[in-house]
């Protein structure tokens, strides 16, 4: 049986779109081969969840419960997959969160100078703004205290003063993860590559100056699956239509590999 079942979720907001290849470029670079892992891809079904977004989280979440004796590695197009991801991952003892991103993710539609939804996920997984997504695949929010952000320099105003009243732990320096307690439930890890600094992870949609080096973020990622209760990990891509060559492709596999090290360790 093999250890690992890579996850495609080559879908934007709901949308597959043609420029959108990042998924794909994953797939074609046999890293599911690699690792001895299956790869799958969800088929969401419009005709039971007409609102595409909840169609493809639905869907994500019945692919991590399909596989539910291998560890999942999913590869989505947008953050919103974070909300199957939680679902498929959920445990009677709940679920601890580690999430890595160059932005809060935290955003409501009262906060919300752009209305873009991707950038409301972490926020909606805590209860906050929105419950639709959650609500359509049946997950009860998480607690804020059992969640830690990690970066999340690039902070709206709103959402800077809703992030510093929660109960999250908020660590603006990502290294302060290779020391830092780790929740003792299922660990879900998300990882927006956008984390790393757009110098060595470029074609990011929303590129955010600064941030840590792809070493540095590969070291925190083999520390978090080493130490941590982890149940699965989740990787939100970079923008191939922005992309000119392989440095997004590459430093994503780089991440990949340096958590399955810690995991296997």
């Amino acid at each position: 049986m093999p250890e690992f079942v890579c996850i495609g979720v080559p879908y934007f907001l709901g949308q597959r779109l043609d420029e959108r290849t990042e998924v794909a470029a994953v797939r074609a670079s046999g890293i599911a081969q690699d690792l001895g892992a299956e790869w799958v891809e969800v088929t969401p079904d419009t005709a039971i969840d007409p609102d595409p977004v909840t169609a493809v989280n639905r869907a994500l979440a019945e692919s991590i419960a399909a596989h539910r004796d291998r560890f999942p590695i999913i590869f989505a197009a947008d953050c919103t997959s974070a909300i199957g991801a939680a679902k498929g991952l959920m445990s009677a003892e709940g679920l601890g969160m580690v999430w890595l991103d160059a932005h809060g993710d935290f955003n409501t539609p009262e906060t919300t100078p752009s209305g873009f939804l991707g950038g409301m996920p972490l926020a909606m997984l805590v209860g906050r703004g929105e419950q639709v997504l959650l609500d359509g695949v049946g997950l009860a929010p998480l607690r804020e205290a059992d969640i830690t952000l990690t970066d999340a320099r690039d902070l709206d105003p709103g959402e800077a003063v809703a992030l510093r009243e929660s109960a999250i732990t908020h660590l603006p320096d990502v290294r302060d993860l290779m020391t830092a307690p780790l929740s003792d439930k299922p660990l879900y890890v998300h990882l927006d590559v956008d984390v790393v600094n757009p110098e060595q992870m470029p074609a990011m949609s929303y590129a955010a100056p600064g941030g840590p080096s792809l070493e540095e973020t590969a070291a925190v990622v083999r520390r978090v699956a080493r130490d941590g209760r982890v149940a699965g990990l989740l990787l939100g891509l970079w923008n191939d239509d922005l992309a000119t060559d392989d440095r997004p492709l590459q430093g994503t596999l780089a991440l990949v590999r340096a958590f399955v090290e810690g995991y296997r360790a």
